[in-house]
């Protein structure tokens, strides 16, 4: 008999406690559901259908902070709507359209590998055979002759997720029919000759060079590095500039084909190179290049 009147007690608190939780758990739900509510902030319903139409790859490669954040700012600043590459040309149209404005993009950004030393062309290097990464490599002294060039070890490789950019030769090549221009081998290369460029035409003359060192200790290791000679200033006007010692081009002044032309032809290293979508173009637009002229530099 005692036993029943426990058992009853027990299962009435049971009760008790769970009756009360539950109350406690719906005055919770209804307070949040009220701040929810109160506190909600309306957005755009044009950056809302925006979105809706992005890829959703939040790559980052806009600029932005991801896809939530490119549709604001589209909405804000037109002149965004060509920076997400991987919604390309059928992207441009449709948050035109969304916006109701002409379908007008700026130039998308790609990937450019601002170095042009295959294996071949660095002098007296050795096999590397050590730790195969980038970041691994970039903390050895002396691991190469260049402190500035590709390393070859495919950091930029690795986290390329559109399979854009491969190591041959011992040097990261852009395939530009599949960079999006997300920036993930911008941010994985240790040595930070990798940039997002505005491709304003197809194919594209690039710098590819990107050592600081004096002219004598270049030529001790790389048979295309630049070594400031400035002719490319001289004969290219003022697309072309000096940044302490290495000649770079101005993408927002970008060189007509004469100036291009006077400027790679003079260039003694031939590091000037055309990259782009169309092999075919590329090659022909490199092969119109002027033979170079080799050039004593001032040495420093």
């Amino acid at each position: 008999m005692l036993e029943m009147i426990i058992a009853e007690l027990d299962l009435g608190a049971i009760l008790t406690s769970g009756a009360t939780l539950l109350l406690t758990g719906l005055f919770f739900v209804i307070i949040l559901t009220i701040a929810n509510a109160k506190l909600k902030v309306e957005r755009d319903p044009m950056v809302e259908a925006i979105e809706a139409v992005l890829p959703g790859a939040n790559c980052g490669g806009c600029g932005l902070a991801g896809c939530s954040a490119y549709a604001e700012g589209v909405v804000k600043d037109h002149g965004l709507i060509g920076r997400c590459g991987p919604g390309g040309d059928a992207l441009v149209h449709a948050m035109a359209e969304i916006m109701g404005i002409e379908a007008t993009a700026s130039a998308p950004n790609r990937a450019v590998v601002h170095c042009s030393a295959h294996s071949d062309d660095m002098i007296n290097s050795t096999q590397y055979l050590g730790i195969a990464g980038c970041a691994e490599r970039t903390i050895i002294p002396d691991n190469m002759g260049c402190s500035y060039g590709c390393l070859g070890g495919g950091d930029c490789q690795a986290v390329c997720e559109f399979d854009a950019i491969h190591v041959i030769e011992g040097l990261a090549v852009v395939d530009y029919n599949k960079c999006v221009g997300c920036g993930a081998c911008v941010k994985a290369c240790p040595r930070n000759i990798i940039s997002l460029t505005a491709i304003v035409e197809d194919p594209i003359l690039v710098m590819a060079c990107s050592s600081h060192d004096k002219p004598k200790e270049v030529r001790g290791y790389c048979k295309v590095g630049c070594i400031g000679c400035t002719l490319c200033v001289k004969m290219g006007g003022d697309s072309f500039f000096m940044d302490n010692g290495l000649a770079k081009i101005d993408y927002e002044k970008y060189p007509d084909e004469e100036s291009r032309q006077k400027a790679t032809g003079k260039c003694p290293r031939g590091l000037m190179v055309y990259v782009g979508s169309d092999d075919v173009a590329v090659r022909k637009a490199n092969d119109s290049r002027e033979p170079p002229k080799p050039v004593k530099a001032k040495t420093e």
